[in-house]
């Protein structure tokens, strides 16, 4: 977007410019948003696949998690009363 000179005054800034430049500076900064939306929402694709992505993995590892919880939990009392044997000898 073209920035505006301070040191003009208002007087010779509406000069500077037609009706044609008016328009082409209304149609590059439509032009502009649009690629900025265009941009917005390929971030937005790849922000969500990457949140798919991770939520997907935190299952994976919640379902290990809960896997091993059970192993250990099933091996735990066999260790305990092997403990308990070996000190009772």
């Amino acid at each position: 977007m073209p920035t505006i000179n301070e040191d003009t005054p208002m007087s010779q800034r509406g000069s500077q410019s037609s009706g044609s430049d008016s328009d082409s500076h209304f149609e590059q900064l439509m032009v502009n948003m649009l690629d900025e939306r265009d941009r917005l929402l390929d971030t937005l694709r790849e922000t969500q696949e990457s949140l798919s992505l991770a939520q997907q993995r935190l299952q994976d590892v919640i379902y290990d998690r809960d896997s091993l919880q059970r192993q250990l939990n099933s091996a735990l009392p066999q260790v305990c009363i092997f403990i308990l044997c070996n000190v009772n000898l």
